[in-house]
């Protein structure tokens, strides 16, 4: 990859030697430097440059992938330099899309001009990205890379990320990394062309990239760089000057903040760098607080509430759970069964690898929980999410503003779920456990006693989160029904956040007890108690905190 945008922008010399102008070259595009002369669709030229510099050209494969794609195949301009069979670098081509050529010549004389070199250009080359894929082995390999830096601050030393690279991890980073590489639709093709690649990485990992930006900028700055030294006209340096390094050496600290506190049940550091992909990592890394584990707080309406409530900052939901079988085989299966409506989507994944296929699912909340008795909460920042078997992302749309919800009330639907509208019945009409639930058209729902998850796609959208946008899900529907091995939730706020949240709980507490100590004449505890329930200012699911 830096062999090849060294060569920048003469692509039929790649490999080239990284020379200290190559590599020039190589750290303004990585590090993304170069945006400051580019006029328009920066991130378009930037994200081309990258898929030319991964990708390759083979004769056969390109003609297998144009034909799954249904498109034509043109020879014209797309022999291989080199004359040999199999992979080699992209040769020169005749771009068959104007406006993309304007572009790829527009980023060509920002970096000519950078080098006063702009009379080169007039000999300058242009690949064709249509006709070329990236083999899908060295992308994963990328993927794996770009998991295990997601977190690297500029001047972080590298060691800390090698010092723990276990064979565990390493198999981890590789699971973690076949999830994305799944979103590319890498199973029905031999590699990935850059309208895919486009699609996917501009929609569902559009910071996948971000780790390259600190990881190259070692290269612009030697810890001890001193641009306040100057030299005497014998080429000594002066005593006199004090001496302030522009990047002094790292601090010692005894006790540094991790990236992740501790794992969970479902989040550990490839799974958080996997979210970065999509959520910002100043927003995740070093900043992720636990506020609620089903496995430890146990899996009920009243625990989420009590942990999760009064943190007033983004959190993400996370759940996971394997797929339930296509006929029911206890109660409680038939029970959610006959919630829904007779006709059944089929399942994500094919009917033989569903007993073995794990879920992950999850939700970007930037809005504080609360109880929704009349209407769903969220903004359009809310987003749903997969995380494997295959990663997608589900960005909310403003047909609806249905986005989250939190129910414990009899009515329909009660649990936790996002894209599903709160219904509004009238008094005269009670609540029926016959009465069917109708998820929303992209949807996730996890019923009231957290035990089993309903994860719904239908194609035409409508609802309050867009369809897939992945070449290989688009104008499929399914539905996945799940049963819920875990569930978590992570504020996304650092300590101030929690801070505040403990001082919420701790005020809570103190209205509870005194409401429990009061006290209406009577002489009788228990009548007085008897009384402040029959006026709903405690009992039910009221701990005789504030009202």
């Amino acid at each position: 990859m830096a062999s090849f945008l060294g060569a920048f922008p003469f692509p039929s010399q790649a490999p080239a030697i990284l020379t200290y102008e190559a590599l020039l070259k190589v750290v303004t595009i990585l590090t993304e430097r170069y945006g400051v002369v580019l006029k328009k669709r920066k991130r378009d030229v930037w994200l081309r440059e990258l898929y030319r510099s991964m990708a390759v050209y083979d004769r056969g494969i390109r003609k297998e992938t144009e034909n799954e794609e249904g498109k034509g195949t043109d020879d014209k301009g797309a022999e291989s330099h080199t004359g040999n069979q199999g992979f080699a670098i992209d040769a020169p081509g005749e771009d068959e899309d104007e406006d993309e050529g304007n572009d790829d010549d527009e980023l060509v004389l920002a970096a000519l001009d950078s080098m006063d070199a702009i009379d080169v250009f007039k000999q300058g080359e242009q690949t064709n990205v249509h006709h070329s894929i990236i083999p899908t082995d060295n992308f994963l390999k990328l993927i794996e890379l770009l998991l295990l830096i997601a977190p690297i601050d500029p001047q972080e030393s590298l060691s800390t990320f090698a010092a723990d690279l276990s064979e565990e991890r390493v198999e981890r980073l590789r699971q973690v990394g076949n999830a994305v590489l799944s979103s590319f639709g890498v199973e029905h093709s031999h590699g990935i062309t850059f309208r895919t690649f486009n699609t996917v990485i501009s929609t569902c990992l559009p910071y996948t990239f971000d780790g390259l930006r600190p990881l190259f900028e070692h290269f612009l700055f030697a810890k001890d760089f001193d641009l306040a030294k100057k030299k005497n006209k014998d080429g000594a340096e002066s005593p006199t000057l004090e001496t302030h390094p522009v990047i002094p050496p790292p601090k010692p600290v005894t006790d540094p903040e991790p990236i992740l506190r501790s794992g969970g049940d479902i989040l550990d550091l490839p799974m958080l760098s996997q979210l970065s992909f999509f959520i910002k990592g100043s927003n995740l890394f070093r900043r992720l607080r636990p506020l609620y584990s089903g496995n430890t707080h146990g899996f009920s309406m009243g625990s989420f509430e009590k942990q999760c409530f009064h943190w007033r900052a983004p959190s993400i939901l996370l759940v996971q759970g394997r797929l339930l079988p296509s006929e029911p085989s206890n109660t409680r299966e038939r029970t959610l069964s006959d919630m829904l409506p007779p006709k059944r989507l089929p399942n994500s994944v094919a009917d033989a690898e569903a007993a073995e296929t794990t879920m992950t699912f999850g939700a970007y909340i930037p809005a504080p929980w609360k109880h929704t008795h009349k209407a769903c909460f969220g903004d359009s920042e809310t987003l749903l999410f997969q995380l494997s078997p295959m990663h997608d992302v589900f960005s909310a749309s403003t047909y609806s503003t249905d986005y989250v919800y939190f129910n414990k009330s009899p009515t329909q639907p009660a649990g936790v779920g996002l894209g599903t509208a709160v219904p509004h019945q009238s008094s005269a009409h009670s609540y029926h456990s016959n009465t069917r639930f109708r998820p929303g058209a992209v949807s996730l729902h996890l019923d009231d006693a957290l035990e089993y998850g309903i994860f719904t796609h239908r194609s035409e959208g409508g609802g309050s989160f867009h369809p897939s946008s992945l070449p290989c899900r688009r104008g499929k529907d399914w539905q996945d029904r799940f049963e819920i091995d875990s569930l978590e939730v992570w504020g996304c706020g650092g300590d101030e956040v929690a801070e505040q949240q403990r001082k919420e709980w701790a005020f809570q507490e103190r209205e509870a007890e005194a409401r429990r100590k009061i006290n209406l004449g009577t002489g009788d505890i228990d009548a007085d108690r008897e009384l402040l329930r029959m006026a709903g200012l405690i009992g039910g699911d009221r701990s005789g905190g504030s009202i």
